[in-house]
Protein backbone atom coordinates (compact mmCIF):
# COMPACT_ATOMS: atom_id res chain seq x y z
CA UNK A 1 0.00 0.00 0.00
CA UNK A 2 2.81 2.03 0.62
CA UNK A 3 4.03 2.01 -2.67
CA UNK A 4 0.50 3.12 -4.25
CA UNK A 5 0.30 6.20 -1.76
CA UNK A 6 3.52 6.60 -2.33
CA UNK A 7 2.87 8.97 -5.36
CA UNK A 8 0.04 11.05 -3.76
CA UNK A 9 2.05 11.33 -0.77
CA UNK A 10 5.11 12.81 -3.22
CA UNK A 11 2.41 15.54 -4.36
CA UNK A 12 0.70 16.63 -1.11
CA UNK A 13 4.61 16.82 0.22
CA UNK A 14 5.52 19.44 -3.17
CA UNK A 15 2.54 21.55 -2.70
CA UNK A 16 2.62 21.90 1.38
CA UNK A 17 6.33 23.11 0.55
CA UNK A 18 5.35 25.14 -2.43
CA UNK A 19 2.67 26.67 -0.48
CA UNK A 20 4.18 26.41 2.95
CA UNK A 21 0.35 25.60 4.44
CA UNK A 22 -1.16 21.85 4.94
CA UNK A 23 -4.41 23.08 5.22
CA UNK A 24 -3.64 25.09 1.79
CA UNK A 25 -2.02 21.70 0.35
CA UNK A 26 -4.97 19.62 0.77
CA UNK A 27 -7.54 22.23 -0.29
CA UNK A 28 -5.01 22.30 -3.83
CA UNK A 29 -4.47 18.62 -3.97
CA UNK A 30 -8.68 17.64 -3.73
CA UNK A 31 -9.06 20.43 -6.31
CA UNK A 32 -5.98 19.08 -8.59
CA UNK A 33 -8.05 15.59 -8.32
CA UNK A 34 -11.12 16.92 -9.08
CA UNK A 35 -9.36 18.36 -12.49
CA UNK A 36 -7.96 14.80 -12.71
CA UNK A 37 -11.43 12.84 -12.51
CA UNK A 38 -13.50 15.76 -14.63
CA UNK A 39 -13.39 13.66 -17.85
CA UNK A 40 -14.02 10.59 -16.03
CA UNK A 41 -17.32 12.47 -13.60
CA UNK A 42 -18.48 14.39 -17.01
CA UNK A 43 -19.04 10.44 -18.59
CA UNK A 44 -20.46 9.35 -15.82
CA UNK A 45 -22.38 11.49 -15.66
CA UNK A 46 -23.65 12.36 -19.33
CA UNK A 47 -24.31 8.18 -18.60
CA UNK A 48 -26.61 8.87 -15.79
CA UNK A 49 -28.50 11.91 -17.63
CA UNK A 50 -29.41 9.54 -20.04
CA UNK A 51 -30.58 6.62 -18.67
CA UNK A 52 -33.07 9.07 -16.58
CA UNK A 53 -33.82 10.96 -20.21
CA UNK A 54 -35.08 7.08 -21.36
CA UNK A 55 -36.71 6.16 -18.34
CA UNK A 56 -39.93 6.41 -19.35
CA UNK A 57 -39.83 3.89 -22.34
CA UNK A 58 -37.32 1.59 -19.65
CA UNK A 59 -40.80 1.83 -17.86
CA UNK A 60 -43.28 1.18 -20.82
CA UNK A 61 -41.01 -1.73 -21.70
CA UNK A 62 -41.46 -2.88 -18.44
CA UNK A 63 -45.25 -2.55 -18.77
CA UNK A 64 -45.74 -4.65 -21.83
CA UNK A 65 -42.85 -7.44 -21.29
CA UNK A 66 -43.36 -7.51 -17.98
CA UNK A 67 -44.10 -11.27 -18.01
CA UNK A 68 -41.10 -12.24 -20.49
CA UNK A 69 -38.12 -11.59 -18.40
CA UNK A 70 -36.14 -12.57 -21.33
CA UNK A 71 -37.58 -10.27 -24.04
CA UNK A 72 -37.79 -7.33 -21.66
CA UNK A 73 -33.87 -7.69 -21.14
CA UNK A 74 -33.55 -8.17 -25.05
CA UNK A 75 -35.69 -4.90 -25.77
CA UNK A 76 -33.99 -3.14 -22.72
CA UNK A 77 -30.74 -4.19 -24.80
CA UNK A 78 -31.48 -2.85 -28.07
CA UNK A 79 -33.02 0.11 -26.35
CA UNK A 80 -29.74 1.15 -24.98
CA UNK A 81 -27.89 0.13 -27.99
CA UNK A 82 -30.12 2.87 -29.84
CA UNK A 83 -29.17 5.51 -27.67
CA UNK A 84 -25.33 4.35 -27.39
CA UNK A 85 -25.55 3.60 -23.53
CA UNK A 86 -23.47 1.72 -21.61
CA UNK A 87 -25.30 0.98 -18.55
CA UNK A 88 -22.42 -0.27 -16.08
CA UNK A 89 -20.11 2.81 -17.63
CA UNK A 90 -21.55 5.49 -14.74
CA UNK A 91 -20.60 3.02 -11.86
CA UNK A 92 -17.08 2.27 -13.13
CA UNK A 93 -16.27 6.08 -13.29
CA UNK A 94 -18.26 6.85 -10.04
CA UNK A 95 -15.52 4.08 -8.06
CA UNK A 96 -12.54 6.25 -9.11
CA UNK A 97 -12.63 8.33 -5.83
CA UNK A 98 -12.26 6.05 -3.52
CA UNK A 99 -8.68 4.34 -4.18
CA UNK A 100 -7.52 7.94 -4.33
CA UNK A 101 -9.16 8.95 -0.82
CA UNK A 102 -7.52 5.76 0.88
CA UNK A 103 -4.28 6.24 -0.43
CA UNK A 104 -4.59 9.80 0.43
CA UNK A 105 -5.70 8.22 4.00
CA UNK A 106 -2.47 5.97 3.75
CA UNK A 107 -0.07 8.98 2.97
CA UNK A 108 -1.89 11.71 5.77
CA UNK A 109 -1.55 8.92 8.28
CA UNK A 110 2.26 7.87 7.79
CA UNK A 111 3.62 11.28 6.48
CA UNK A 112 7.79 10.65 7.33
CA UNK A 113 7.47 6.87 5.43
CA UNK A 114 5.22 7.59 2.26
CA UNK A 115 5.06 11.91 2.31
CA UNK A 116 9.18 12.34 2.56
CA UNK A 117 10.50 8.95 1.74
CA UNK A 118 12.14 8.18 4.38
CA UNK A 119 13.50 4.74 4.68
CA UNK A 120 10.98 2.75 6.50
CA UNK A 121 14.61 0.81 8.35
CA UNK A 122 14.82 4.38 10.04
CA UNK A 123 11.61 4.50 12.08
CA UNK A 124 12.19 0.33 13.04
CA UNK A 125 13.62 -0.53 16.41
CA UNK A 126 17.50 0.01 16.66
CA UNK A 127 17.25 2.55 13.41
CA UNK A 128 18.85 5.74 13.51
CA UNK A 129 15.47 7.73 13.82
CA UNK A 130 13.74 5.31 16.26
CA UNK A 131 17.06 5.70 18.40
CA UNK A 132 16.79 9.55 18.51
CA UNK A 133 13.09 9.80 19.17
CA UNK A 134 13.01 7.36 21.93
CA UNK A 135 16.24 8.99 23.63
CA UNK A 136 14.20 12.09 23.35
CA UNK A 137 10.16 11.17 24.62
CA UNK A 138 10.05 7.16 23.74
CA UNK A 139 7.59 6.39 25.65
CA UNK A 140 5.54 9.14 24.75
CA UNK A 141 5.95 8.66 20.71
CA UNK A 142 5.77 4.82 20.81
CA UNK A 143 3.36 3.53 23.55
CA UNK A 144 0.79 6.48 24.15
CA UNK A 145 -0.02 7.44 20.82
CA UNK A 146 -3.52 6.46 18.90
CA UNK A 147 -3.16 3.17 17.23
CA UNK A 148 -2.21 3.80 13.47
CA UNK A 149 -1.33 7.62 14.26
CA UNK A 150 1.69 7.27 15.25
CA UNK A 151 3.56 8.82 12.38
CA UNK A 152 1.70 11.73 12.68
CA UNK A 153 2.78 11.91 16.12
CA UNK A 154 6.89 11.95 15.36
CA UNK A 155 6.61 14.64 12.79
CA UNK A 156 4.85 17.29 15.16
CA UNK A 157 7.40 16.13 17.34
CA UNK A 158 10.10 16.09 15.14
CA UNK A 159 9.26 19.75 13.88
CA UNK A 160 9.11 21.15 17.11
CA UNK A 161 12.42 19.70 18.52
CA UNK A 162 14.08 20.26 14.85
CA UNK A 163 17.57 21.03 15.61
CA UNK A 164 18.23 17.45 16.71
CA UNK A 165 16.84 15.86 13.91
CA UNK A 166 18.25 18.30 11.08
CA UNK A 167 20.70 15.84 10.16
CA UNK A 168 18.80 13.22 9.09
CA UNK A 169 17.89 15.34 5.93
CA UNK A 170 19.30 14.06 3.69
CA UNK A 171 17.37 10.75 4.37
CA UNK A 172 14.44 12.92 3.00
CA UNK A 173 12.60 13.94 6.59
CA UNK A 174 11.52 17.23 6.74
CA UNK A 175 9.42 19.69 9.24
CA UNK A 176 5.39 19.12 8.86
CA UNK A 177 3.07 21.85 10.66
CA UNK A 178 -0.02 20.49 10.67
CA UNK A 179 -1.87 24.19 11.74
CA UNK A 180 -4.38 25.69 9.90
CA UNK A 181 -6.48 28.38 10.94
CA UNK A 182 -5.36 27.63 14.59
CA UNK A 183 -6.97 23.92 13.82
CA UNK A 184 -4.22 20.88 14.11
CA UNK A 185 -5.08 18.91 10.91
CA UNK A 186 -3.46 16.00 12.68
CA UNK A 187 -5.63 15.19 15.17
CA UNK A 188 -8.98 13.42 15.46
CA UNK A 189 -11.86 15.06 15.98
CA UNK A 190 -13.33 14.36 20.04
CA UNK A 191 -17.22 13.43 19.57
CA UNK A 192 -17.48 13.72 22.97
CA UNK A 193 -15.41 17.47 22.88
CA UNK A 194 -18.63 19.25 24.73
CA UNK A 195 -18.31 17.51 27.57
CA UNK A 196 -15.06 16.48 28.24
CA UNK A 197 -13.42 20.23 27.36
CA UNK A 198 -12.28 22.79 29.99
CA UNK A 199 -14.59 25.95 29.28
CA UNK A 200 -13.04 28.13 31.00
CA UNK A 201 -10.02 28.45 28.78
CA UNK A 202 -10.93 29.78 25.43
CA UNK A 203 -7.46 28.65 24.13
CA UNK A 204 -8.24 25.32 24.84
CA UNK A 205 -11.69 24.81 23.51
CA UNK A 206 -10.98 27.25 20.86
CA UNK A 207 -8.76 24.56 18.77
CA UNK A 208 -11.36 21.49 19.91
CA UNK A 209 -14.23 23.39 18.89
CA UNK A 210 -12.76 24.16 15.66
CA UNK A 211 -11.73 20.28 15.11
CA UNK A 212 -15.24 19.12 16.26
CA UNK A 213 -16.92 21.06 13.34
CA UNK A 214 -14.92 19.89 10.75
CA UNK A 215 -16.64 16.48 10.39
CA UNK A 216 -20.24 18.16 11.26
CA UNK A 217 -19.88 20.37 7.91
CA UNK A 218 -18.69 18.22 6.03
CA UNK A 219 -21.53 15.66 6.55
CA UNK A 220 -23.67 18.82 6.27
CA UNK A 221 -22.39 19.18 2.89
CA UNK A 222 -22.83 15.91 1.97
CA UNK A 223 -26.49 15.87 2.87
CA UNK A 224 -26.89 19.01 0.46
CA UNK A 225 -25.08 16.80 -2.38
CA UNK A 226 -27.26 14.57 -2.19
CA UNK A 227 -29.90 16.42 -2.02
CA UNK A 228 -28.90 18.67 -5.14
CA UNK A 229 -28.44 15.42 -7.32
CA UNK A 230 -31.67 14.24 -6.49
CA UNK A 231 -33.73 17.70 -7.30
CA UNK A 232 -31.54 17.99 -10.48
CA UNK A 233 -32.58 14.20 -11.27
CA UNK A 234 -36.44 14.55 -10.36
CA UNK A 235 -36.15 17.21 -12.88
CA UNK A 236 -35.75 15.15 -15.59
CA UNK A 237 -37.45 11.42 -14.56
CA UNK A 238 -39.80 13.57 -12.19
CA UNK A 239 -40.54 13.26 -8.29
CA UNK A 240 -39.25 9.56 -7.39
CA UNK A 241 -41.65 6.78 -6.04
CA UNK A 242 -39.17 5.03 -4.31
CA UNK A 243 -40.05 6.16 -1.11
CA UNK A 244 -38.67 5.71 2.12
CA UNK A 245 -36.03 3.78 0.19
CA UNK A 246 -34.62 6.74 -1.45
CA UNK A 247 -34.39 8.85 2.03
CA UNK A 248 -32.75 6.31 3.53
CA UNK A 249 -30.14 6.37 0.96
CA UNK A 250 -30.13 10.20 1.12
CA UNK A 251 -29.02 9.90 4.52
CA UNK A 252 -26.54 6.43 4.27
CA UNK A 253 -23.51 8.81 3.07
CA UNK A 254 -23.72 11.88 5.18
CA UNK A 255 -23.65 9.23 8.54
CA UNK A 256 -20.80 7.09 6.66
CA UNK A 257 -19.17 10.45 6.61
CA UNK A 258 -19.77 11.40 10.08
CA UNK A 259 -18.24 8.44 11.60
CA UNK A 260 -15.35 8.58 9.58
CA UNK A 261 -14.47 12.31 10.44
CA UNK A 262 -14.59 11.08 14.19
CA UNK A 263 -12.41 8.36 13.60
CA UNK A 264 -9.31 10.21 10.88
CA UNK A 265 -7.37 12.94 10.93
CA UNK A 266 -9.19 16.34 10.18
CA UNK A 267 -6.95 16.60 7.16
CA UNK A 268 -9.02 13.64 5.69
CA UNK A 269 -12.46 15.76 6.51
CA UNK A 270 -10.98 18.47 4.61
CA UNK A 271 -10.08 16.79 1.55
CA UNK A 272 -13.67 15.55 1.49
CA UNK A 273 -15.37 18.81 2.23
CA UNK A 274 -13.59 20.62 -0.32
CA UNK A 275 -14.38 17.65 -2.83
CA UNK A 276 -17.84 17.67 -1.81
CA UNK A 277 -18.68 21.40 -2.60
CA UNK A 278 -16.41 21.02 -5.82
CA UNK A 279 -18.14 18.16 -6.73
CA UNK A 280 -22.13 20.08 -6.04
CA UNK A 281 -20.76 22.85 -8.20
CA UNK A 282 -19.72 20.49 -11.22
CA UNK A 283 -22.83 18.07 -10.90
CA UNK A 284 -25.21 21.73 -11.47
CA UNK A 285 -23.58 23.10 -14.26
CA UNK A 286 -23.03 19.39 -16.21
CA UNK A 287 -26.54 17.63 -15.08
CA UNK A 288 -28.18 21.58 -16.88
CA UNK A 289 -25.41 20.75 -20.16
CA UNK A 290 -26.55 17.49 -20.51
CA UNK A 291 -30.21 18.08 -19.92
CA UNK A 292 -30.26 20.71 -22.86
CA UNK A 293 -28.07 18.68 -25.46
CA UNK A 294 -28.88 14.63 -24.83
CA UNK A 295 -32.67 15.61 -24.24
CA UNK A 296 -32.45 16.94 -28.38
CA UNK A 297 -30.56 13.51 -29.16
CA UNK A 298 -32.42 11.22 -27.63
CA UNK A 299 -35.72 13.04 -29.15
CA UNK A 300 -34.08 12.53 -32.40
CA UNK A 301 -33.50 8.77 -31.38
CA UNK A 302 -36.60 8.61 -30.45
CA UNK A 303 -38.41 10.19 -33.69
CA UNK A 304 -36.11 7.92 -36.18
CA UNK A 305 -37.22 4.65 -34.71
CA UNK A 306 -40.59 5.64 -34.83
CA UNK A 307 -39.80 6.20 -38.03
CA UNK A 308 -38.15 2.76 -38.78
CA UNK A 309 -41.19 1.17 -36.98
CA UNK A 310 -43.59 3.01 -39.08
CA UNK A 311 -41.98 2.13 -42.37
CA UNK A 312 -41.29 -1.25 -41.56
CA UNK A 313 -44.93 -1.88 -40.31
CA UNK A 314 -45.91 -0.07 -44.12
CA UNK A 315 -44.02 -2.60 -45.96
CA UNK A 316 -45.66 -5.46 -43.93
CA UNK A 317 -49.05 -4.05 -44.66
CA UNK A 318 -48.02 -3.79 -48.41
CA UNK A 319 -46.81 -7.27 -48.51
CA UNK A 320 -49.99 -8.59 -46.85
CA UNK A 321 -52.41 -6.99 -49.17
CA UNK A 322 -49.83 -8.12 -52.22
CA UNK A 323 -50.54 -11.72 -51.01
CA UNK A 324 -54.11 -11.83 -51.03
CA UNK A 325 -53.83 -10.16 -54.02
CA UNK A 326 -51.61 -13.05 -55.33
CA UNK A 327 -49.86 -10.32 -56.70
CA UNK A 328 -46.25 -10.63 -54.89
CA UNK A 329 -43.04 -10.73 -56.53
CA UNK A 330 -39.83 -12.33 -55.87
CA UNK A 331 -37.08 -10.63 -54.29
CA UNK A 332 -34.17 -10.50 -55.59
CA UNK A 333 -32.04 -11.09 -52.39
CA UNK A 334 -34.35 -13.97 -51.85
CA UNK A 335 -32.02 -17.55 -51.83
CA UNK A 336 -32.93 -19.74 -54.96
CA UNK A 337 -34.06 -22.55 -52.28
CA UNK A 338 -36.28 -20.65 -50.91
CA UNK A 339 -37.32 -19.66 -54.11
CA UNK A 340 -38.19 -22.76 -55.50
CA UNK A 341 -39.79 -23.99 -51.86
CA UNK A 342 -42.02 -20.96 -52.68
CA UNK A 343 -42.37 -22.11 -56.60
CA UNK A 344 -43.18 -25.30 -55.65
CA UNK A 345 -45.84 -23.79 -52.63
CA UNK A 346 -47.81 -21.83 -55.62
CA UNK A 347 -47.70 -24.86 -57.84
CA UNK A 348 -49.35 -27.33 -55.37
CA UNK A 349 -51.94 -25.01 -54.15
CA UNK A 350 -52.57 -24.10 -58.16
CA UNK A 351 -53.05 -27.37 -58.96
CA UNK A 352 -55.35 -28.06 -55.71
CA UNK A 353 -57.51 -25.27 -57.03
CA UNK A 354 -57.47 -26.96 -61.27
CA UNK A 355 -58.27 -30.46 -59.52
CA UNK A 356 -61.40 -29.31 -57.38
CA UNK A 357 -62.91 -27.33 -60.42
CA UNK A 358 -62.30 -29.67 -62.79
CA UNK A 359 -63.66 -32.57 -60.39
CA UNK A 360 -66.67 -34.30 -61.72
CA UNK A 361 -69.59 -33.79 -59.09
CA UNK A 362 -70.21 -36.59 -56.54
CA UNK A 363 -66.60 -37.57 -56.73
CA UNK A 364 -64.29 -37.53 -53.87
CA UNK A 365 -61.40 -35.43 -53.43
CA UNK A 366 -58.03 -37.67 -53.83
CA UNK A 367 -55.97 -37.13 -50.95
CA UNK A 368 -52.50 -37.15 -50.97
CA UNK A 369 -51.08 -39.84 -49.15
CA UNK A 370 -47.36 -38.23 -48.65
CA UNK A 371 -49.29 -35.69 -46.90
CA UNK A 372 -49.74 -35.38 -42.82
CA UNK A 373 -51.71 -32.63 -42.23
CA UNK A 374 -50.32 -29.07 -43.72
CA UNK A 375 -47.12 -31.23 -44.50
CA UNK A 376 -46.43 -32.03 -48.30
CA UNK A 377 -44.38 -35.11 -48.60
CA UNK A 378 -44.73 -35.43 -44.42
CA UNK A 379 -44.15 -39.44 -45.89
CA UNK A 380 -41.92 -39.25 -48.40
CA UNK A 381 -42.31 -38.17 -52.22
CA UNK A 382 -42.25 -41.70 -53.20
CA UNK A 383 -44.69 -43.11 -50.55
CA UNK A 384 -47.01 -45.40 -51.83
CA UNK A 385 -50.09 -47.30 -49.44
CA UNK A 386 -50.54 -50.00 -51.67
CA UNK A 387 -46.58 -50.59 -52.21
CA UNK A 388 -47.02 -54.56 -50.05
CA UNK A 389 -50.50 -55.03 -51.30
CA UNK A 390 -52.69 -52.93 -49.38
CA UNK A 391 -52.54 -50.19 -46.70
CA UNK A 392 -50.01 -49.59 -44.63
CA UNK A 393 -49.65 -53.27 -43.81
CA UNK A 394 -46.15 -54.38 -43.64
CA UNK A 395 -45.76 -57.80 -46.13
CA UNK A 396 -46.16 -61.07 -44.30
CA UNK A 397 -43.23 -63.24 -43.27
CA UNK A 398 -42.73 -65.85 -45.47
CA UNK A 399 -42.20 -68.53 -42.74
CA UNK A 400 -45.47 -67.41 -41.76
CA UNK A 401 -44.31 -65.76 -38.17
CA UNK A 402 -45.06 -61.97 -37.53
CA UNK A 403 -42.73 -59.47 -38.99
CA UNK A 404 -40.11 -57.11 -36.91
CA UNK A 405 -42.92 -54.61 -36.82
CA UNK A 406 -45.83 -56.54 -36.10
CA UNK A 407 -43.99 -57.39 -32.67
CA UNK A 408 -42.69 -53.98 -32.01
Amino acid sequence: MRQIARPFGMLLMWLYEFIGNYGLAIILFAIIVRVILLPFSMKQKKGQVQTMLIQPQLNELKKKHGGNQQKLNEETQKLYREHNINPAGGCIWGLLPFPILIALYYAIRCPITTMMGVDSALLSKGGLLYNLLYASDGSALFNSVRAGYTEIAQIQYITEHWSAFKDLAVQGLRQLNYDFLGVNLGEVPDWQFFWRTDWHDPSVWGPGLGLFLIPVITVAFTYLSNHITKKLNEQVTGPSNSGDTMEAMLFMMPLMTLWFGFIMPAALSIYWLIGTVLGIVQDVFTTKHYMKTLAAEVQAADFAAREREAELEAKRAETERLRSENATAVNPSTSKRKQQIQAREEQAVKAAEWEKKNRAPGEEPQEDPSRVGQRRYARGRAYDPNRYGGGDTAPADPDGGETEEEED
